[in-house]
């Protein structure tokens, strides 16, 4: 006699959602990318003080958007296992799911745009005063010195060439120096948020090294934290 099959819990229910949303985050780039410029996005919300009706606007915008790109990404996975063989109809099927996507994605670019736009305009004017005198040659000579470590790292160790691959990482390297160097000339009052935003930036150039397979992790590792160390020291030294 067999055993009829046990009926999922709320619990189970929850933790199967969980999985999904944990598995599409591991295996889809671009849901990766989605959830970090939401969480950008978020944090310039809470720095721009922005109303609840906003808010609002914002959270139903994002969750559109993350709603569309997982439903496209179970749509492929259905496709992918129930063909092996190109079929026409199978393409349009992925077509239509990722015009999905892509609506949702300018739709919450228009959203953001009417929500940011009037805030962010007067402080944006500001922030450019402010680089306009921001310590320029020390940005510029730390990044000169990052890429000549980069470059000196790679001769000593032989592995890579100056642009590509090897110990360490470049672009890695210059990205966390931006970052480092866009912490250091913003004024404090916006220090959080465009070094929040700079520092996500990096972590997305980093990424791509990685994933292109270029880079090993440690690659890249070694690269940002030699990018921000060397910005570091310049400007504990110069300014």
């Amino acid at each position: 006699m067999s055993v009829p099959p046990r009926v999922p819990s709320l619990l189970d229910s929850f933790n199967y959602a969980f999985e999904g949303i944990i598995h599409v985050l591991r295996t889809q780039r671009n849901l990766r990318i989605h959830f970090a410029i939401a969480a950008a996005v978020l944090i310039a919300a809470l720095a721009l003080d922005i109303s609840k009706l906003e808010l609002i606007a914002l959270l139903l915008s994002i969750a559109f958007v993350l709603i569309a790109e997982m439903l496209n990404s179970a749509i492929e996975g259905m496709i992918d296992i129930s063909t092996t063989s190109f079929d026409p109809n199978a393409k349009l099927a992925k077509d239509v799911a990722a015009g999905a996507v892509l609506i949702a994605s300018i739709n919450a670019v228009a959203v953001g745009y009417l929500v940011f736009a009037g805030k962010a305009a007067d402080k944006s004017a500001r922030l450019l005063d402010k680089l306009r005198d921001a310590p320029a040659k020390i940005t510029l000579i730390a990044l000169v010195l990052t890429i000549f470590v980069v470059i000196g790292t790679k001769a000593y160790t032989g592995r890579g060439t100056p642009l590509r691959g090897g110990l360490p990482s470049g672009h890695a390297a210059l990205a966390f120096a931006g970052w480092m160097a866009a912490t250091y000339i913003i004024g404090d009052s916006h220090r959080f948020l465009i070094s929040t935003l700079t520092f996500i930036m990096a972590l997305l150039v980093a990424q791509t090294r990685i994933e292109s397979g270029i880079h090993s992790a440690l690659e890249v590792v070694y690269g940002g934290a030699l990018g921000a160390l060397v910005t570091l020291v310049c400007f504990q030294v110069f300014s």
